[in-house]
């Protein structure tokens, strides 16, 4: 595949311009950055106005789950512009119906009923409001390692930095460690230790905190951006028996995790546990037009049966945003992409980044499934000193901005987050694609050795 466009580096000077002048960009120094303008996208694969190309290694932010531009989803949502391009979200449109009525197919147990957002955050948002009126208690707990949003409660909920320089200390919101047996915080030296540990520790701060003031516990079925981190085999079904156990609301994150990305539907059929709320996004119709929202069991949606849910938004259930939602998920079914992220995962991506780490010192470990790896750099594979400090900046992050250099140098368009690097390309990634991201992670992974000892 090459550019559509011919370089013009005069029209790409100008976009940076405007960029620079009017745009204020999320989670920056807005001094500090130079962001890459981009001309153009298809399939796993963006350039920019140079007519430099590059193979997406980060899905977008992990949501164009079908690659960029499909025609079918394009052609979708221009045929819903010419039909209906909006309508508020208190009537009946078909759009809306066939959108929430294929999710609701696919979402396990009976989370059948569902509440439409713009995006992830929102859905952490109205998913804890309704735990909280269904049970009458206020208290939520969330793992350290983990990302639900950058909204009020979801950043207070996100156990990442990110939430620093917002945390207001959301009245609420606690804490606990979930399992991570690579940096295990409980000592564990096997998977079963570490499961039966961190589930102990769970119900030891659900005893201190007071199970009676608790609605929900929030988790990343497999935590995205943290790490991805799968849950040891018995963690996330022992989490649902201490829910019911104590009558707490089990709520299961799967913005990034949903629709192909680990190779099923959604993540948590691999550990065969049903939630009683679940939080999608992104992948629901790859980002083409913001669409978020909550599937809710039939015991919680009953609560608003007779009761007014007080929540809502204004482009909740757009119609574009549907019409894209419900082409993505044909083509998903049609083109037999959740099957292929499955298959590349297990026949390419994972065989192939455990071979890199078997040749790179500073390839700790790989962790993942599908379309959804993680490479944990290391200065030091005996010790698991992570190549750059916890949440480095500058001088201090030098090591991961080499490896990034490098790898765009290579053409590909790395995600990197703090010491690790994760291989998230479109679900529907040919496997040609995918190896060419093992070759340019390969060269990459050169650089980042150099910084170990």
């Amino acid at each position: 595949m090459t550019p559509h466009v011919e370089p013009d580096p005069q029209a790409g000077a100008a976009v940076k311009a405007a960029d620079r002048a009017h745009v204020f960009h999320s989670w920056s120094a807005q001094g500090l950055i130079d962001p890459l303008a981009v001309a153009g996208a298809e399939g796993s694969y963006f350039w920019d106005y140079d007519g430099n190309r590059y193979l997406d290694f980060t899905s977008g932010l992990v949501y164009t789950n079908i690659g960029y531009q499909h025609p079918r989803v394009v052609a979708a949502i221009q045929e819903q512009a010419a039909k209906l391009t909006t309508f508020a979200p208190a009537f009946a449109i078909d759009v809306r119906s066939e959108a929430a009525r294929l999710i609701a197919e696919r979402t396990p147990g009976d989370l059948d009923k569902i509440f439409f957002t713009n995006g992830g955050a929102e859905a952490v948002e109205n998913a804890v409001r309704m735990a909280r009126l269904h049970t009458g208690r206020h208290k939520v707990l969330s793992a350290f390692r983990s990302y639900h949003g950058a909204t009020s409660t979801a950043i207070n909920l996100t156990g990442d930095p990110r939430r620093w320089a917002s945390d207001t200390g959301s009245a609420g919101v606690v804490r606990f460690w979930a399992p991570f047996l690579y940096r295990s915080p409980f000592y564990a030296e096997t998977e079963q230790q570490e499961c039966d540990r961190a589930l102990a520790h769970l119900e030891d701060t659900i005893a201190f905190e007071g199970p009676a003031t608790i609605a929900a516990i929030i988790l990343e079925t497999v935590p995205g951006t943290a790490g991805i981190m799968t849950p040891p085999p018995g963690y996330l079904a022992g989490v649902r028996e201490i829910c019911d156990k104590y009558g707490i609301v089990f709520v299961l994150d799967e913005v990034m995790a949903g629709f192909g990305r680990t190779g099923k539907w959604f993540a948590a059929e691999h550990f065969d546990v049903v939630p009683d709320l679940m939080t999608f996004a992104k992948g629901v119709n790859s980002g083409y037009v913001p669409l978020g929202g909550v599937a809710i069991s039939q015991k919680i949606a009953a609560t608003f049966d007779k009761r007014p849910y007080p929540g809502g938004l204004t482009y909740s259930g757009h119609p574009l945003a549907c019409a894209a939602a419900v082409a993505t998920i044909q083509v998903m079914e049609d083109e037999k992409v959740v099957e292929h992220s499955a298959h590349i995962g297990a026949t390419v991506l994972g065989p192939g980044l455990r071979e890199l780490a078997e040749r790179h010192p500073s390839v700790g470990e790989i962790r993942g499934m599908g379309t959804f790896w993680a490479l944990d750099l290391v200065k030091n594979k005996e010790t698991r000193e992570p190549l750059v400090p916890y949440n480095a900046t500058g001088e201090a992050n030098a090591p991961m901005a080499a490896f990034g250099a490098a790898a765009k140098k290579h053409g590909l368009w790395p995600f990197i987050n703090m010491n690790r690097t994760h291989a998230v390309p479109a679900c529907n990634v040919s496997e040609a694609e995918a190896k060419e991201g093992l070759s340019a992670l390969d060269a990459a992974l050169s650089v980042a050795d150099e910084h170990t000892s």
